[in-house]
């Protein structure tokens, strides 16, 4: 339908020129002495707009071939052009499938390529050229790291952050971010972790808060040994989901506790208890090592005892999830937290309800029997130590129960009974 419309559209037009032509309504004479030229206007109007067609057209083509020789150069440093990206795809694809050597030396080829470009006054695109050339600079220095080589590395780093003339302000900031974050992923393969903070430090806020800078500022707090900062890292990481739920928990369990050992006094250590989250000082492992490590370097048991208090319900609770090697390690720090303090009967109430609840418990039977000790019951005590001593499967508990049970048979008078539980002390 659209092409009966347009033919029926060209006939019109073919008729109306037609039926215009046809009409005589002037006459254009011209006088050149002692001649005279009559010529129809319809004839005029034609001359002239042939003579216009012709003179546009030669124009034209002159312009054109005035244009060939620029043309030419043009074209010739597009060749140059994709060759040089050529090369750098090849170092690419070179540098991703492990080939470093063959990766670096495209890279050099497409830097002398991009050069000889920049130096010509042919390229128009400029920005892009500088752009390809600091990209070529920091793939050569990735392939130098990779290949060991740290003084072809640097120099390269160097000239991508010093070719910045005639490019956008965006992608000054994109490309020094990238150079800053690549040359502090190097210096943690060197295990250098004050250079790798120097160039995290050197990074834009919005910059060092996104997960790669994060996941580097923790790999060199780490190796720092700073672990409070490498806390802090740690949980922007987890809130941003850069972990799975059991990994996330796992790393913040570590640090935590690698915190609490920096620790040489209980002021430290309760500092450093205050700045955890409630999180994880709900996690049962640094509660205990927190317990553990306060009563180590001679703090207050009393703190201990209020740090262990959950740890404590959640072994009494129905659905306890604590492991064997906790339960233990939670009886063996409550029984030195209580024989440090002054008899409390609230705690011996405690012990003895879950006791009563759970009376297979060997780790139950022992902590009884320690406290009932500690208040000077000494016939429950060793009434709960003996049942408990041959069966606890826990060497350290099993050492301090027979230990126990030798310290009041000596204070019954009973030398010989002394010496046994002694002597099964030695050999746990």
């Amino acid at each position: 339908m659209r092409w009966s419309l347009w033919l029926i559209a060209l006939f019109g037009v073919a008729v109306a020129i037609a039926l215009g032509l046809s009409m005589h309504i002037g006459t254009v004479t011209v006088f050149v002495a002692p001649y005279r030229i009559d010529m129809s206007l319809n004839l005029v109007l034609i001359a002239l707009c042939a003579g216009f067609l012709f003179m546009y057209l030669a124009l034209s083509g002159l312009l054109r071939v005035t244009q060939l020789p620029a043309q030419a150069r043009r074209w010739r440093a597009q060749q140059r052009e994709r060759s040089a990206q050529q090369a750098l795809l090849h170092a690419m694809v070179m540098w991703m499938a492990g080939r470093f050597l063959r990766s670096r030396k495209a890279a050099l080829q497409a830097l002398v390529q991009v050069d000889s470009l920049l130096a010509s006054l042919d390229v128009e695109n400029q920005s892009s050229l500088r752009l390809m050339r600091s990209l070529l600079h920091l793939l050569a220095a990735e392939t130098a790291h990779a290949l060991r080589d740290t003084s072809a590395r640097d120099q390269h780093f160097q000239q991508a952050l010093d070719h910045e003339e005639g490019r956008r302000v965006d992608q000054k900031t994109e490309l020094r971010d990238a150079a800053l974050l690549n040359a502090a992923r190097w210096s943690l393969h060197d295990r250098d972790a004050h250079q790798a903070h120097q160039y995290l430090s050197q990074l834009p806020l919005g910059v060092a808060r996104r997960t790669m800078a994060l996941r580097l500022r923790l790999k060199a707090d780490r190796l720092s040994q700073q672990h409070l900062p490498a806390l802090d890292t740690a949980r922007l990481l987890a809130k941003h989901g850069a972990f799975s739920a059991s990994p996330a928990r796992s790393l913040l369990r570590g640090l935590a506790v690698a915190c609490l050992d920096d620790c040489h006094d209980g002021s430290q250590m309760q500092s450093s208890w205050i700045l955890l989250t409630p999180q994880e000082r709900a996690m049962p492992e640094v509660a205990l090592h927190a317990a553990h490590r306060l009563l180590s370097v001679q703090g207050d048991p009393q703190i201990a005892l209020q740090w262990l208090s959950p740890v404590w319900l959640e072994m009494n609770s129905k659905d306890s999830t604590l492991t064997d090697d906790q339960r233990q390690k939670l009886v063996k720090t409550l029984s030195s937290a209580l024989y440090e303090v002054e008899p409390d009967s609230e705690w011996l109430a405690r012990i003895e309800q879950a006791r009563l609840v759970n009376p297979r418990s060997l780790e139950l039977q022992y902590l009884s029997g320690m406290v009932c000790l500690r208040h000077g019951l000494w016939g429950k005590a060793q009434q709960m130590l003996e049942q408990a001593a041959p069966r606890l499967s826990a060497g350290e508990l099993q050492r301090h129960a027979w230990r126990a049970l030798a310290e009041l048979a000596e204070n019954k008078g009973d030398k010989e009974q002394a010496l046994a539980c002694w002597k099964l002390s030695a050999k746990v």
